[in-house]
């Protein structure tokens, strides 16, 4: 199992990228979101990455984080979702996205990924919503990246810098919120939910904000 790739990128596409390592190029299928964060052909990244093995087939997928490859991995445990449809998904919403649209039981943003029908989106929302708090605990954790001489390698995906506005909290803030309401006694899923349309609102700007806004959304109401 091939399970990380660091090297050169020597070609790049809309949807893969070949990186050469040691003088063996490996073609890494990629999100649209993820290639569009890789750096410019010449230079090093480093995917975390999945090896789909049939019959007649060898395939790399390729990810910026562990959190991205256990969506894609989750995703792809869904009826109907094959690894292009997986990466469509993750290339519309990104890792967070998909998060919050499970969390929230939001359908609607699974089917804007192309090839998504709302019957295959519903599917996708009913089959993973349970198990949506244990990937967004995650946190998007990257172990060290390094490049292939050894030296420490920046992660593939640069972090966008997002508007003041419209900005979600890090996915870390994510994390700590889901550990601190479930340590509270609430449900996963319910806390995960909270967590989720909590992030939206501007002010969650740290993790203590973003407990509070959550914990109004799970308070009682009269």
């Amino acid at each position: 199992m091939i399970g990380r790739l660091c090297g050169t990128i020597v070609h790049r596409a809309m949807d893969q990228v070949m990186i050469d390592v040691r003088g063996v190029g490996y073609i890494v299928h990629v999100s649209s979101r993820t290639a569009a964060s890789l750096p410019p052909v010449g230079e090093a990244c480093a995917l975390y990455t999945d090896l789909l093995v049939r019959e007649d087939l060898l395939q790399l997928f390729g990810f910026a984080s562990l959190q991205e490859k256990e969506w894609h991995r989750l995703l792809t445990s869904v009826q109907g979702i094959g690894a292009k449809a997986s990466l469509a998904i993750l290339g519309t919403l990104g890792p967070e996205g998909v998060g919050r649209a499970l969390a929230l039981g939001d359908w609607s943003a699974i089917k804007a990924a192309p090839g998504v029908g709302p019957k295959l989106a519903q599917r996708v929302v009913m089959e993973l919503k349970d198990k949506a708090p244990s990937v967004m605990a995650l946190g998007g954790a990257l172990s060290v990246d390094l490049a292939p001489g050894g030296e420490v390698l920046e992660p593939a995906a640069k972090p966008r810098k997002p508007s003041p506005v419209t900005a979600a909290p890090a996915v870390n803030f994510t994390a700590e919120a889901l550990s601190a309401l479930t340590n509270l006694g609430y449900h996963a899923s319910d806390a995960a939910a909270a967590v989720a349309e909590a992030s939206q609102n501007p002010e969650a700007t740290d993790t203590a904000r973003l407990i509070r806004a959550a914990l109004r959304l799970l308070a009682p109401k009269d």
